[in-house]
């Protein structure tokens, strides 16, 4: 993780161990030989699996980038800078209605996976907040230093300078 200053930190709804409780049994159960594991996978494994994945959820926003990391026995940790989203959306289902969860998916510039999203957020408190934060950090920082209209006054002079020089090579041209 960066060492720039933590803006915000999101906090997970703890319904999300219960629905990953009930979705890798749900797995383990279509599956021949996952359906006797799944009577101790709800005896405890389980129950012990998922409260690791919770207390091991953390995302935070800081000045630059979007911070991720998650995981008990492979463990991921994603760092986004913030300039490189191109896109949050909300992902929403019946299943995740009844538990109260939202899956916040984040796409990038540039992004490498065929099912193009860098990062998906299930069980953050107040998603749209969350992301409303992300949004006007991003736009922070791409108008950072730079007021929009010294830019475009900047941009201005230079595109007349240069026709300018097209308007007197083309007399120039003319003339000959």
């Amino acid at each position: 993780m960066t060492s720039d200053t933590v803006l915000v930190r999101a906090d997970f709804n703890p319904k999300i161990r219960i629905y990953l409780l009930l979705v890798i049994a749900l797995i383990m159960a279509v599956t021949v030989v996952g359906l006797p594991v799944v009577i101790i996978w709800f005896i405890g494994l389980g129950q012990y699996f998922c409260r690791l994945y919770y207390e091991n959820l953390v995302c935070t926003l800081t000045e630059t980038t979007l911070e991720f990391k998650k995981g008990v026995l492979f463990k991921v940790e994603k760092t986004i800078p913030l300039e490189n989203i191109q896109d949050l959306t909300f992902i929403e289902n019946p299943i995740l209605k009844l538990f109260d969860l939202r899956i916040l998916k984040i796409e990038t510039a540039g992004h490498s996976n065929a099912q193009g999203s860098d990062m998906k957020l299930i069980g953050i408190i107040e998603p749209r907040e969350f992301r409303s934060m992300v949004l006007k950090q991003r736009e922070r920082i791409k108008t950072k230093g730079v007021p929009a209209s010294a830019t475009s006054t900047a941009n201005d002079e230079k595109w007349l300078r240069e026709l300018a020089e097209i308007k007197a090579l083309l007399k120039e041209i003319r003339d000959k």
